[in-house]
């Protein structure tokens, strides 16, 4: 669930290179959709947005009840405490860059890691001071008092840091911890496999009928194109449209 972060798309990324399919959906997905989606798990995003204004995006509490494994990331992780009573607070000095963590205790979502110290990459100014019920911390750094907690009993994670990026070395193994040993996801799909569903689905829906595909030159429409091409053939017409953005002579 996308909170805004910046490396959203680079989890998914991560995910689906662990060969387990997954999709991005906004942070205001509901719990119907959610539960129709059949979700083995759920990551939330990072987000530029501190938890204390207005205008933050808020996460629905019923989605930590559903009984699937959470992790939250950055913001997620404060998000998670917010909504379930604990405390965030404004940090004295924003984290923002390569910093250090230190395990609390030995966890299933920790214990992969091979060097201690973990460098990690933080970008919060927000810190969690006081977690909820039944929540306890399982690493800290010199800025965050919670770096990483968990609740086992509800399956509830979540990681004050980015272990998507390349600047947390380590951070795959975490993602592969979540992945597998919490959410039981197996390492079954491929992008061949997502062709294939997808080609199918497209002779379904569209049967013996014409299709149009407007295609603007960009990535998105020339695959969408490509996979219609693919699925119907001589079925589909193409019309490019020079929407001004191409660079020149580029059309």
């Amino acid at each position: 669930l996308d909170f805004g972060s910046q490396y959203t798309q680079l989890i998914a990324r991560r995910v689906r290179e662990l060969k387990v399919y997954c999709e991005i959906q906004p942070c205001t997905w509901s719990l119907e959709q959610i539960k129709a989606f059949e979700a083995k798990a759920i990551i939330l995003s990072g987000g530029p947005s501190s938890i204390f204004e207005k205008s933050a995006p808020q996460l629905d509490p019923k989605i930590l009840a559903l009984g699937i494994p959470v992790l939250g990331i950055c913001y997620g992780m404060q998000a998670i405490v917010h909504v379930l009573g604990g405390t965030v607070e404004p940090a004295e000095h924003r984290e923002y860059g390569r910093a250090f963590i230190k395990a609390a205790e030995s966890n299933i979502i920790l214990n992969h890691i091979v060097t201690w110290p973990m460098q990690v990459w933080m970008s919060h100014g927000d810190r969690i001071t006081k977690l909820p019920n039944g929540f306890h911390t399982l690493a800290v750094s010199a800025n965050s008092p919670c770096a990483s907690f968990a609740n086992h009993e509800k399956n509830i994670y979540g990681l004050q840091f980015h272990p998507e990026v390349a600047h947390t070395p380590e951070g795959i193994k975490i993602i592969k911890a979540f992945i597998f040993d919490i959410a039981k996801c197996e390492a079954d799909w491929s992008m061949h496999s997502f062709i294939e569903t997808q080609i199918n689905s497209i002779r379904k829906r569209v049967g013996k009928a014409k299709v149009i595909c407007g295609l603007s030159g960009g990535v998105d429409s020339s695959v969408a194109a490509v996979l219609l091409h693919q699925a119907i053939g001589d079925q589909l017409t193409c019309i490019f449209v020079d929407n001004g953005f191409l660079r020149k002579h580029e059309r």
